[in-house]
């Protein structure tokens, strides 16, 4: 059946909570498309016969088969299409950075708006969920086990991949609830934690094991895991350990790592009043970093009742790493921006409780190492920033449990595990990993690519051996 082309130059909006409501509550801010609005934003797409899209998607999705599907008005195919590449596709559609990978390429692009890619993942999984699941078929067991470290995006689509293809598979996650970033480090307002858990539901009908309150490295170590009858092994345990500017007052009561701000709202639930891992209600937050995770801690802290938050960074509003779009929104919800800015001291009062943060002003020079210019500190240009709380989102590093309990297994001088080729082997044999662990923190998308890619050197391995 032909199909008529929707050529308008743009996306079709999404619908979205209004900044003012939604920056008091943590409800989920864009409320997806409606069946009629994704048809139509489907009919945009011009099935290119050389699918630029797919080539620059970490896990190698069939863009265009899928939106075709939904052209059609075929939700429940164009799910079985998105099933086949992904294991999380409610996940992927609301949190991957479409606009530098997939919707980079897209050929609407060119003269207008990109085909709204992940809106349309984000509508089919969302459907598929409400109206057409069905029973799961479990692959049969081939007779070898896997274990897989840590259940964050990498490890979950590691798991998923070989269960798909028989391998049992037993997932250890260090935290009570499964997900990793997922649901300690995105806030429910980006990714409802109750989509998480029904991905999550998914793969266990497929037959993974999952395992909480599993610290591999106390627990168990990794040869202990080898030796208990698991033929290989995949890490994916994230990189949750923070990073600090190493300026005086940093141990000040009100200074929080954005990772431990974050895992007390999302996961421990710390805004609401019987939590038992309460948090400080503050009044101004200065929040140091320009990332998605700065831009995450800021519009928490705006959602607990913060009169004036900042996001601190000490290049310009060009170069925020963080998402366009969590930069608009941000914006809108009445983040302050005081970019050019560098903190130099944390200061405090008689109690040990944070007062105002000492910032120097900064310009930009000469590209560094990253492409970016580098900032330059202003002589003369220190201020005070009256705050109560600040939060440091300057980045994290993989925890050194794992390597320290593993002998074999080498690190770089980040603390992430060395691999020697695209499939995720370490230095020591049939371990394998991927994901934050091997890059340092990174997106979730490229997270599942390297289970995907671990997921796929396993099965070659295993396959290989009598």
């Amino acid at each position: 059946m032909a199909i008529s082309r929707n050529m308008d130059p743009k996306k079709c909006p999404m619908p979205c909570q209004a900044p003012e409501v939604r920056n008091k509550n943590f409800k989920e801010v864009a409320t997806g498309y409606t069946a009629e609005m994704a048809v139509n934003e489907a009919k945009r797409c011009l099935n290119c016969k050389n699918k630029p899209c797919r080539a620059k998607c970490p896990v190698n999705i069939d863009i265009p088969a899928f939106i075709e599907k939904v052209a059609q008005g075929d939700f429940n195919a164009a799910y079985e299409v998105l099933h086949r590449y992904t294991s999380l596709p409610a996940v992927c559609g609301r949190v991957c950075p479409q606009e530098k990978q997939c919707e980079s390429t897209c050929v609407r692009g060119i003269k207008g708006e990109s085909v709204g890619i992940g809106r349309l993942e984000r509508f089919v999984a969302d459907y598929h969920r409400q109206n057409g699941k069905a029973a799961v078929q479990k692959p049969a067991f081939n007779g070898k086990k896997v274990a897989v470290i840590g259940a964050g995006p990498s490890g979950l689509t590691a798991a998923g991949d070989l269960r798909k293809l028989g391998y049992g598979v037993t997932v250890f996650e260090a935290l009570h609830l499964a997900g990793g970033v997922l649901v300690y480090g995105i806030p429910e307002f980006r990714l409802p934690k109750a989509i998480v858990q029904d991905e999550i539901e998914n793969l266990k009908a497929l037959g993974v094991e999952i395992q909480t309150n599993m610290v591999i490295g106390k627990v168990l170590t990794i040869d202990e895991l080898l030796q208990n009858g698991y033929d290989a092994v995949f890490i994916g345990s994230g990189a949750g350990l923070p990073r600090f500017m190493g300026i005086e007052g940093e141990s000040l009561k009100g200074v929080y790592s954005a990772n431990e701000y974050l895992t007390r709202i999302n996961l421990m639930k710390a805004y609401l009043p019987e939590s038992k891992t309460p948090i400080k209600r503050s009044q101004k937050v200065a929040v140091v970093g320009g990332g998605n995770v700065a831009m995450d801690a800021a519009r928490c802290a705006k959602r607990l009742g913060a009169e004036e938050v900042y996001i601190v960074y000490r290049r310009s509003m060009a170069e925020l790493p963080a998402r366009k779009e969590e930069v608009e929104h941000a914006e809108e919800e009445g983040i302050i921006f005081k970019t050019l800015c560098n903190p130099v001291q944390v200061l405090g009062d008689s109690d040990g409780n944070v007062t105002a943060l000492r910032c120097v002003k900064m310009e930009l020079g000469e590209p560094d190492e990253s492409g970016r210019r580098r900032p330059v500190t202003v002589e003369g240009s220190e201020f005070d920033l009256p705050v109560d709380t600040m939060i440091m989102a300057i980045g994290t590093s993989p925890n050194p449990l794992i390597h320290s309990t593993t002998p074999g297994l080498e690190t770089n001088q980040k603390g992430c595990i060395i691999i020697k080729n695209e499939g995720g082997l370490t230095t020591r044999n049939a371990v394998y990993a991927g994901g934050d662990a091997v890059t340092g923190a990174a997106t979730v998308i490229l997270a599942m690519g390297a289970g995907k890619s671990a997921a796929a050197a396993i099965n070659e391995y295993l396959s290989g051996q009598e």
